[in-house]
């Protein structure tokens, strides 16, 4: 990509092109490739704090920042208005595929497919943080699909007509706040390109999101990767050095204002740089021979 080479993002951006499509293939691959079923099914959205876990890991994470900051054109406004577009259908077919959860659990042994659960996250927590850890690992719907063979339970299969309310809204809520998050960064997007570094950002995501599976499986605290997604946000702000005006050129000594105003301090620059033994140093050129390579002083 253009400013950041996230793995995900920089693949699926060959394949489908486009800026919305990117988008949309980005958000919507977890409801594909059954990373978010498979979360659902594995209680990770039992309560607020995991929804919100899974909304900003799972849905929202570093390729949706790296597309947004570093792909998408327009105006805050227009950028947020595509992501408004993308995350309504989102929010629907995340509902769906809860609703159809307890369909699927009851053919499965569920001790089973959570640990195929966790395996699948900490690998697209590998893929994130190293594209080239990533060319050696399976994708995600192979893993799931190993893991559902792994925990079928024919005998036991349902079908659930009853629908859970609260498990679709809980699937619902966890879209939503990946999409929440995706559109604070759209409208942040001027400032968030100045500050943040994206490949840092993107780093620390994986780190959480290789988090999130321990918490599903009882070894880490469940607020566990909400911490660290947090800490690493921090570490990820980098402003840099900000000294140059708005049209990127460098800004003037505050004095010159004053040199200018002399006449005879212009007469005396002149005298210098037509041969003085200080002309270089007059632009900030430390001891360059004559002769030599004059460069614009970035």
């Amino acid at each position: 990509m253009s400013s950041s080479q996230h793995p995900i993002a920089y693949r699926l951006e060959r394949q489908v092109g486009g800026t919305t499509k990117l988008l949309a293939t980005v958000m919507g691959l977890p409801l594909v490739d059954g990373i978010f079923p498979a979360m659902v099914l594995a209680g990770a959205l039992d309560s607020w704090v995991g929804i919100v876990q899974v909304g900003l890991l799972v849905f929202g994470g570093s390729a949706t920042v790296a597309v947004i900051l570093a792909e998408m054109d327009g105006t805050p406004r227009e950028q947020a208005t595509t992501v408004l577009a993308v995350g309504v259908g989102l929010i629907a077919l995340a509902a769906v595929e809860a609703a159809f959860a307890p369909t699927i659990a009851s053919a499965l042994d569920m001790a089973v497919f959570e640990r195929f659960a966790a395996l699948v996250i900490a690998a697209i927590a590998a893929k994130t943080a190293s594209a080239r850890v990533g060319e050696f690992l399976p994708g995600p719907g192979v893993i799931i699909g190993l893991g559902m063979l792994a925990s079928l339970q024919p005998a036991g299969f349902e079908l659930v007509t009853t629908l859970d309310e609260t498990r679709i809204l809980h699937a619902a809520a966890a879209a939503g706040s990946g999409v929440a998050f995706a559109l604070a960064v759209a409208l942040l997007g001027p400032w968030l390109r100045q500050v943040v570094d994206i490949d840092r950002f993107r780093f620390g995501s994986a780190v959480a999101l290789g988090v999130l599976p321990l918490s599903i499986l009882g070894f880490a605290p469940g607020t566990a990767p909400l911490f660290v997604l947090a800490v690493t946000s921090l570490l990820a702000l980098d402003p840099g050095d900000r000294a140059t005006t708005d049209e990127g050129a460098p800004e003037e000594p505050s004095s010159s204002s004053d040199a200018t105003s002399d006449p005879g301090a212009l007469e005396g620059a002149a005298a210098v740089t037509d041969g003085g033994e200080n002309s270089d140093s007059a632009y900030g050129y430390p001891g360059e021979e004559d002769g030599d390579e004059r460069r614009p002083w970035l």
